[in-house]
């Protein structure tokens, strides 16, 4: 059996570079594969392999006084999650771009998924704002969240001058395992949002602990399982949409033309043809204008 392990914890790092040729030969002896990030700042990385070999990474991770306290969140794998290991060393673990490094910023309050639960139950008066790509929000997403037009998180900053409405307001920022949101959360308070809250754990500790509620359809994850369920069959909503035809679908494939290359949700049947997001990219690639109504 194998599992996958999602993790990240800002941290002072001196030596990255030594950090990262520790962590793929350790990596590397346990034949995980996947991706991890290091900066000056702390580490960012999801990893796959042998069940017995995942526990031993977390194990010697945890040996660690830097990562002592790490939320590994697990899921089952198949083996085939991620076709190498990569061990990188960045400016920053998640890129926003701002000039803030890792070890220079303020995060927001933390909000357990089990208090988020009891906020909707209350029915709070707070917005949440999530902060994944355009293409991660279609295919899964909190109800009545706020997201913003991009497709990737440095494009972030260009769009928060939009959230002056709510300055004033409970704001609880959302992610995946939670790293992208605990960097935006410290954005908005440099720019003067107050209330600022952030989902320990991110949206997958919220959907282990309340699948089928307040968060419908599926988790877009960086792997090739693309999406992830939570609630049961019985209780599952697809709320993708096919790009072109609209019928619900959950299919994510890149545009065929190189130039383009968006992340859209493509149907089966309207991928026949080839898997173009727009006719435009269409006619750029195949010469000649088709039938086919985008």
């Amino acid at each position: 059996m194998h599992t996958i392990i999602l993790y990240y914890k800002y941290v002072t790092i001196s030596d990255p570079k030594e950090l990262r040729n520790e962590q793929f030969m350790l990596c590397e002896r346990l034949c995980l594969k996947g991706r991890i990030i290091i900066s000056k700042g702390g580490i960012n990385g999801t990893l796959e392999g042998l069940d017995e070999n995942v526990k031993a990474y977390m194990k010697k991770m945890k040996a660690d006084e830097r990562f002592v306290d790490v939320d590994f969140k697990q899921s089952q794998g198949a083996g085939d999650s991620f076709p190498k290991l990569s061990v990188k060393v960045r400016a920053e673990i998640v890129t926003l771009g701002t000039g803030t490094t890792d070890e220079s910023f303020k995060s927001g309050k933390h909000i357990s998924p089990d208090e988020l639960q009891k906020w909707f139950d209350e029915k709070k008066d707070f917005v949440v704002i999530d902060m994944r790509n355009d293409y991660e929000h279609v295919v899964g997403h909190f109800e009545n969240s706020i997201l913003f037009p991009v497709d990737s998180f440095r494009e972030i900053p260009k769009h928060v001058e939009n959230l002056g409405d709510f300055k004033n307001k409970i704001i609880v920022n959302v992610c995946t395992g939670g790293v992208r949101c605990e960097k935006a959360s410290s954005y908005l308070l440099e720019k003067g949002f107050e209330n600022v809250h952030q989902l320990e754990g991110g949206i997958v500790r919220y959907l282990e602990k309340h699948p089928g509620k307040n968060f419908k359809g599926s988790l877009y994850v960086f792997d090739k399982r693309v999406v992830v369920n939570y609630d049961s069959p019985e209780q599952h909503v697809i709320i993708g949409r096919c790009k072109h035809c609209e019928v619900p679908c959950e299919r994510c494939e890149n545009c065929s033309n190189l130039d383009c290359h968006k992340h859209f949700i493509c149907c089966e049947k309207c991928s026949e043809d080839g898997l173009f997001c727009s006719e435009n990219c269409r006619v750029k690639v195949r010469g000649i204008p088709v039938s086919v109504s985008f």
